[in-house]
């Protein structure tokens, strides 16, 4: 049976060490008063939810799955899912970083960023029915009317209600210009929406009184492809005035996808047949309303590999040290044994720090994004505030692709430090491989993430953000850049940075001329983007470790981060040139090949 100890060291080292969110915190009014001590008991807390409530309902949950009764449209979820979210609520976890306009306690995104990686790393399925209520409140908090929501942000805020997004039909995934539901305006101002929706994650479930179901749509008149959409809150019970819950809404759940993994989370297909809705946002221009949840989301997604990342890590570590099999190449380790424990063989050691780099890279791109959206939403400076949405919205799509791909790559290497074992379903690590599988798909797909960095994110605007972002890069590599003691940390990143304008500035020229040439080179290129971030997070994380040794630190947290941070930039990171390579290979090898795939 698997284990899982919350990684608090390592999130305080990165907050308070790396990133010193406190200080960052001192000059966003809302935040100013919270405190390292404040930050480091939330977390703590937060840990105990996880690995205590949230983490023994794991492996029951995906053997269980979810059940629905045909008849009545009711979904029951795993034994215990229930009574996890009602001490989730009573805990006030998520009020967490929400509005306390709407009873929110208004902490850090920061803060909610942890708590969510820890949540992931104990019980991914289950984790996802209150992850999506969030981004369904950030949706109604940017878009709402007074009255939306007055209505519903205090019971998502407290988590009394959940809510979903509801985008893909049977016909259309990404596309979602092909979208075929439709709204009927009414006299009272309401709508009604009829229609299909599939894959919709904790579509239908028994753990709260109310689903706020946030519902893509056309208008009758509305013009076609995705500019004619809009956006429409359709509650599972229609709420009266005064908040209570009245009559059922003919939004139902009609089935239940068979599913690879995340068994424990409802993914349901929704019938609407007239059902009330009232409009977010304006006419037509609901992509732009839904796009705040679903950034959310994608940001969401990342943390969800993060965490499998994480607890798969952790629990092949622990394996290694524990079997024994063979002996070490250079002789034997433990001479009282029959065989050494696998620790000693340096391709496991390989998987393991595979994971373990990839594992703390993801956690720092995470809190530095999260800080990030805490100036966008905090900072009394405008300029704070519109730097670091430029920098957040570029960095979205990397936390999306390249902490999930990651993931995948992560939980098969410690899937496969178990051997045998590790196909079999009683060791967990088969789970986290399916579970995370998912988190490559949705979302909008990875190559769908790196469409959009590179062709909007990026050649979009001409590189500007891309420039800010190398603009960071440069002032640490001008700090550290004489240090010999940094030059294997900063020269890698240094160089990578100069190849970026080069290699960018060439595939944008190409897409110009054709623009399959943008599409062929993408998904390499957002792998190198992501290189180049992890790159220089991985610096600036070694960067401490080295001036608390020299300091005289004698706490072995810092030696383990300059190893892992070498095993990084030695054995990862290098991947960078290789992709380089392929993506300057272009489209005709890709497109010229019809007899290839007649």
């Amino acid at each position: 049976m698997p284990t899982y100890t919350p990684p608090l060291r390592d999130m305080q080292f990165v907050m308070h060490e790396v990133l010193k969110v406190s200080d960052e915190f001192k000059a966003m009014p809302p935040h100013a008063e919270v405190d390292v001590d404040t930050i480091n008991a939330v977390i703590e807390e937060a840990g105990k939810f996880a690995a205590e409530v949230a983490f023994p309902l794991n492996i029951s949950g995906d053997t269980e799955g979810c059940v629905l009764n045909k008849t009545t449209h009711e979904v029951k979820t795993p034994t215990g899912f229930k009574d996890a979210y009602a001490k989730y609520v009573e805990g006030g976890w998520a009020a967490l970083s929400c509005d306390p306009a709407y009873g929110g306690q208004g902490l850090p995104f920061v803060l909610n960023q942890c708590l969510y990686e820890m949540l992931n790393s104990a019980n991914q399925a289950w984790t996802m029915y209150p992850g999506l209520s969030h981004g369904a409140y950030e949706a109604l908090h940017a878009h709402g009317t007074d009255a939306q929501k007055a209505l519903y942000l205090p019971k998502l805020t407290s988590g009394e209600w959940t809510g979903t997004m509801c985008l893909t039909e049977p016909h259309c995934g990404t596309d979602l210009g092909l979208m075929r539901t439709k709204a009927e305006p009414q006299a009272d101002g309401t709508y009604k929406i009829t229609g299909n929706k599939i894959f919709i994650s904790a579509g239908e479930h028994d753990m709260a009184a109310n689903i706020v179901h946030l519902v893509l749509a056309r208008l009758p008149d509305a013009p076609k492809g995705s500019k004619g959409i809009s956006l429409f809150v359709v509650p599972k019970f229609n709420v009266n005035a005064d908040g209570s819950l009245g009559e059922r809404n003919p939004i139902f759940c009609t089935g239940l996808e068979h599913k690879m993994g995340i068994h424990g989370n409802a993914t349901a297909q929704i019938a609407l047949d007239g059902a009330i809705g009232t409009m977010v946002g304006q006419p037509n221009k609901g992509l732009a309303a839904m796009f705040v949840m679903m950034n959310a989301a994608r940001l969401g997604v990342g943390n969800q590999s993060l965490g499998l990342t994480e607890v798969a890590y952790q629990n092949a570590l622990a394996y290694a040290k524990d079997r024994i099999q063979s002996r070490s190449l250079s002789g034997p380790k433990a001479k009282d044994k029959d065989a050494d424990p696998i620790i000693v063989h340096p391709d496991v050691r390989k998987m393991l720090l595979t994971a373990k780099a990839y594992a703390e890279g993801g956690r720092a791109l995470q809190i530095f994004c999260t800080l990030l959206l805490d100036k966008v939403h905090s900072h009394p400076d405008e300029k704070v505030r519109k730097d670091s949405e430029e920098l957040v919205a570029l960095l979205t799509p990397i936390v999306k692709a390249f902490i999930t791909d990651n993931g995948h790559i992560s939980t098969n290497a410690c899937m496969q430090v178990f051997g045998g074992h590790g196909f079999i379903k009683e060791w967990g690590m088969e789970q986290y491989v399916r579970d995370n599988r998912i988190n490559m798909i949705y979302e909008g797909t990875n190559t769908i993430q790196s469409l959009d960095l590179l062709g909007r994110k990026v050649l979009g605007n001409n590189g500007a953000t891309l420039k800010k972002l190398g603009k960071l890069i440069g002032q640490l590599v001008e700090e550290e850049g004489v240090n010999e003691r940094m030059a294997e940390f900063i020269n890698p990143v240094a160089m990578l940075g100069d190849q970026m304008t080069k290699f960018t500035t060439e595939i944008g020229f190409k897409g110009m001329q054709n623009p399959d040439e943008v599409g062929a080179a993408a998904v390499d290129y957002l792998r190198v983007a992501g290189h180049l971030v992890f790159g220089y997070l991985f610096a600036r994380m070694a960067q401490v470790a080295l001036r608390e040794i020299a300091a005289g630190n004698t706490d072995p947290f810092y030696g383990a981060k300059l190893q892992t941070a070498r095993f990084y930039f030695a054995k990862l990171f290098p991947e960078t040139a290789t992709l380089m390579r392929t993506a300057r290979a272009g489209s005709k090898v890709l497109m010229d090949t019809d007899l290839a795939l007649a």
